[in-house]
């Protein structure tokens, strides 16, 4: 069994999203195989861990394609697909599986389950346990138990490749405090001014 957490979104509490994180996966290959195969046992968002900033870039990508797909507005196959689009600053797809999803070389994964189907509906045969059971069983690597906030999910960003991603050629870093502008406030500031820009992004390319 793997760890997941259920979290849900504003306006859509009924929807609610299972994710669960992973450290040294051992076989992104395999797991990245059976995706290009359209395998429906594996129609999940398998997303790049490197490339989520914190947990609200992520919750934002899976409202705007929660969203999309309930008012009949989205760009892509499947939900899973669209999530994967949507975080992209770009319209094409293909560069946006490129940038965020699981590569050959993805050690640190992030799975995401939306409980709606391709049509629009709701997909009830979905749960943290059902969704917990089938990870564990397929993901060769370390489950990471998410807290409630799901704080985790920004643990391995690589902010260097976001920003480049986005385009972010800079950020205002932190204010000099007890731990100096390279200290961890500092980090922490430059990462909420990265995210602001970031949101702002994928906000506009959804409208």
């Amino acid at each position: 069994m793997a760890a997941v957490r259920t979290f849900t979104l504003p306006h859509y509490s009924a929807y609610p999203v299972q994710v669960a994180l992973f450290r040294d996966v051992k076989n992104a290959e395999y797991l990245r195989s059976q995706l290009l195969a359209a395998n429906p046992e594996f129609d999940y968002a398998f997303l790049d861990a490197a490339m989520i900033l914190t947990p609200t870039h992520l919750s934002a990508a899976s409202f705007l394609a929660l969203h999309a797909f309930l008012n009949s507005t989205h760009k892509t196959r499947t939900p899973h697909s669209e999530l994967v689009f949507r975080l992209s600053p770009n319209n094409n797809i293909g560069e946006s599986y490129k940038t965020f999803g699981i590569t050959q070389s993805t050690t640190s994964l992030i799975a995401v389950k939306l409980p709606i189907k391709a049509d629009g509906s709701i997909d009830s045969s979905i749960s943290n346990e059902s969704v917990s059971a089938h990870l564990g069983a397929v993901v060769e690597g370390q489950s990471v138990e998410l807290s409630e906030g799901i704080e985790e999910l920004g643990d391995a960003a690589e902010v260097h490749r976001i920003k480049k991603a986005y385009k972010i050629t800079c950020a205002k870093g932190g204010k000099k405090g007890a731990k100096g502008i390279n200290g961890d406030a500092g980090k922490k500031d430059d990462r909420s001014d990265i995210e602001s820009v970031i949101l702002g992004t994928i906000a506009l390319k959804g409208s």
